[in-house]
Formats: C-alpha cells, sequence, structure tokens
C-alpha cells in the first residue's frame, strides 16, 4: 500500500510580512497567521499593543480573534498557527483554549517566552489542550528583525 505524500507549506513568510508591517507601524515586530485545515489563510495580524493601547493586543492573539469571528466558533479545531517569535504565556494559553492543531514558531524568546521557556504553559495539567509544537521555523529572519527593530529603540533613548 503506497501512503501518499503530504506537501507542507510553511506560512512563516506571511507571518513574516506581518511583522514587519508592525514594525513599520512602531510596534514590536511580532507577526501570525491562522491556517485552516485545507491550507487557506483565514486570519493574519500583527502585534498592535501600542496603537490600540492594549496590553493584550499581540499577533496572536489578534489572528486568533478574526479566525474565530471567521468559524462563528471559539475554537478552531484542525487549524495551523505560525508566529514569529516564540508565545507569551498569555497567547500560549489562548493557543490552548482556541484548540489550535498545531503551533509553528519562529525565534525563540527565553526572555518572555510561555511555551519553550519560562512557564511552559503546554506542560501544566491546566492546559486544555496540548498542539503540536514547532520551534525555530525561519528563525534567523525573524531574530534578526527583532534585533534591528530594538537597535533603533535604543539609538533612539
Amino acid at each position: 500500500m503506497t501512503v501518499p505524500m503530504i506537501s507542507f507549506t510553511s506560512h512563516m513568510a506571511v507571518a513574516l510580512s506581518e511583522a514587519r508591517a508592525a514594525a513599520a507601524r512602531g510596534e514590536v515586530p511580532v507577526g501570525a497567521v491562522i491556517v485552516a485545515p485545507d491550507g487557506r489563510i483565514v486570519a493574519r495580524a500583527g502585534n498592535r499593543t501600542r496603537e490600540t493601547h492594549d496590553p493584550t493586543a499581540h499577533a496572536e492573539i489578534l489572528a486568533i480573534r478574526a479566525a474565530c469571528a471567521l468559524a462563528g466558533s471559539e475554537r478552531l479545531p484542525g487549524h495551523d498557527l505560525y508566529v514569529t517569535l516564540e508565545p507569551c504565556p498569555m497567547c500560549a494559553a489562548a493557543v490552548s483554549q482556541a484548540r489550535i492543531a498545531r503551533l509553528y514558531y519562529g525565534a525563540s524568546d527565553p526572555k518572555s517566552g510561555g511555551v519553550a521557556h519560562g512557564p511552559r504553559i503546554f506542560h501544566h495539567p491546566q492546559s486544555h489542550h496540548v498542539p503540536q509544537v514547532y520551534g525555530d521555523i525561519g528563525a534567523a529572519a525573524s531574530e534578526d528583525l527583532l534585533k534591528t527593530f530594538f537597535a533603533g529603540c535604543r539609538r533612539r533613548d
């Protein structure tokens, strides 16, 4: 019996585009994309915390909100999330609550991450759903974008 090959398409380039747009708005350059089970991009966002004066307006949260609104549901089973930076604890908890199937992230975040670092949200028994997690997808591009952004911030201080 022959097993059909499943083609994997990374959507990290689109997430990076959202991160670049966030940087252009003066936001920390993080971008996120949600992909439906059929491969369609159903939501995309970049950070908007400064613009909206909302500490919860992280790229992941905005993308999850938009995808849930489109789906007419608070859950996104079978969906994938691509994000340029390891999600913080708040965003990791939202990923779990939304029942995202797979999480792909770019740069690791030893200081503020909540998946592979810090509280490691998906390892807690209170985490009702644990997605498949794939880190370091396009990490170099994400890291370069973040380093450039923060170097510019330091020059202005």
